[in-house]
């Protein structure tokens, strides 16, 4: 959702490229695209106005490094800034001393918030924290069944008593009920409306002064922009919030929500939705969000959605078989499976740093090219799968593999000979070779293997050696040597 937005930046740092140091004279020009960038990511005004007055006092009088660039050192001046605009650290989810943690979910008619209730739960499951989600909303059509039936879908039950209960009763109850079942914490689903009304919030009211919960997260749809802000700051005030979980991050919106809610309501965001999924949720951590909109990707988060993918010794034994030549065609596919469960091709290529260039139409002739690759593989044997070298020298096992997938024989020769030279080429690297450049196995040119062939490769962020100076391949080299290459 950031990509207009790190678009405009990228033209903010061009105007300091060349210059020996930053002045009052030549930051103005990449202050005034920082400003629009801003303003057309529809963060508020009065944020934006705050945020470059810092950035400018910040940049002047910021120490001048050696061997740093002048647009270097602005980038992580205003990476800097971002931060502490979202509110510079994670807040976690409060946990009672004494169980249950009750949690009260608030926020208007179609902003996913019961969905955001399931995905909620699924993430403290994951903490192995037992859960109660309650349903209250008894004034939408289906809002109780679709609660029940998130609930079945994620292992959680669901407290609920129909439709002709006062909400205040229903939540009272569902907390006696987790009590003495010796729940972990309750999430309460309440009712919604199109807009704020008197109605809605002496119902909210009356259900936290019934349960006295330990947080109170207002749900809010990123793609309302600074108007997101507001109704934070609006509930806080009529209802009393300790935090906002931030909807529909994945969408076209263009993030000012993300930069304004905790500056102009007070309330930190604690978790955004990434996605439709149940497993779509994350906490909000502003230094990657940061991150992200400049372009730098998200290693974080890639980590920790590949740890709970992967096994740890699963992938030991996977990185010695890539760095031994012994990959076959049965590891390649079980590491794409692996790649679909932590969610879109396209979420995971934005989370590394320097693919956010790729196009959607990249993007989606990656997609097919993996769908492409699974269906050839699986129309092979389990032996032809563990020694790809048998293709290599046989043409009729090629034409029995393409017949059976539906593709030329020329793919499957390709899909071979790829293969094999990653081997190779991983082998390589094993051996203290170096890191070669990977080749196109996913296909022609704008895949996967080569993802700028198509426009060119971008000049990633400057800031990226601000501390070090390392340049980038040595740095993906020794990545690649802790392991990520099972990624």
């Amino acid at each position: 959702m950031f990509d207009a937005l790190a678009d405009r930046l990228e033209s903010a740092w061009k105007k300091l490229r060349g210059q020996d140091k930053i002045s009052h004279a030549n930051i103005q020009e990449a202050l005034r695209e920082v400003r629009r960038a801003l303003l057309e990511a529809d963060v508020n005004l009065q944020v934006v106005k705050d945020f470059i007055a810092e950035v400018e006092t910040k940049a002047q009088g910021a120490e001048v490094l050696s061997g740093v660039r002048p647009d270097q050192q602005f980038i992580k001046v205003v990476y800097d800034e971002l931060v502490e605009v979202m509110g510079e650290t994670n807040v976690p989810l409060a946990q009672a001393d004494a169980a249950p943690t009750i949690v009260l979910m608030a926020g208007l008619q179609g902003t996913g918030k019961t969905t955001a209730t399931a995905k909620l739960a699924l993430h403290l499951r994951k903490q192995e924290r037992s859960c109660l989600m309650v349903a209250t909303d008894v004034y939408r059509p289906a809002a109780i069944d679709q609660l029940v039936t998130l609930g079945k879908q994620i292992d959680v039950p669901v407290f609920e008593m129909g439709s002709d209960v006062d909400p205040v009763e229903i939540a009272r109850q569902g907390v006696e009920q987790a009590k003495a079942q010796g729940v972990d914490t309750v999430i309460i689903d309440t009712a919604g409306r199109l807009q704020i009304d008197q109605d809605m919030m002496a119902e909210l009211i009356r259900v936290k002064a019934a349960v006295q919960p330990h947080e109170t997260l207002l749900v809010v749809d990123a793609m309302t922009g600074q108007e997101a802000a507001n109704l934070t700051r609006t509930f806080h005030e009529q209802v009393g919030i300790t935090g906002a979980i931030l909807t529909k991050l994945d969408g076209d919106s263009r993030g000012g929500a993300a930069l304004s809610v905790r500056r102009i309501s007070g309330q930190p965001i604690k978790f955004v939705g990434v996605g439709e999924k149940v497993e779509a949720l994350q906490p909000f951590y502003p230094e990657r969000m940061a991150s992200r909109i400049l372009g730098m990707g998200d290693v974080l988060t890639l980590v920790e959605k590949a740890q709970e993918e992967f096994d740890l010794a699963d992938a030991e034994k996977m990185q010695e078989k890539i760095l031994s030549a012994k990959f076959d065609f049965t590891d390649f596919l079980k590491q794409m499976r692996l790649l679909k469960n932590m969610g879109s091709l396209g979420g995971i290529m934005k989370l590394i740093p320097g693919m956010n260039k790729m196009s959607d139409d990249q993007l989606k002739q990656g997609e097919t090219q993996l769908k492409r690759c699974e269906a050839m593989i699986n129309s092979m044997t389990k032996q032809e799968r563990r020694d790809p070298d048998l293709l290599s020298s046989s043409p009729s096992r090629r034409r029995r593999i393409a017949r059976g997938s539906g593709y030329k024989e020329s793919d499957v020769s390709k899909l071979v000979s790829d293969f094999q030279r990653m081997r190779a080429m991983m082998q390589q690297m094993g051996q203290g070779g170096g890191f070669p450049s990977m080749p196109n196995l996913f296909g022609g040119g704008g895949g996967m293997g080569d993802p700028y062939a198509a426009g060119g490769r971008p000049t990633p962020p400057g800031w990226r050696g601000y501390a070090s100076g390392a340049p980038a391949k040595k740095k993906k080299k020794e990545k690649k040597k802790k392991g990520f290459g099972t990624l």
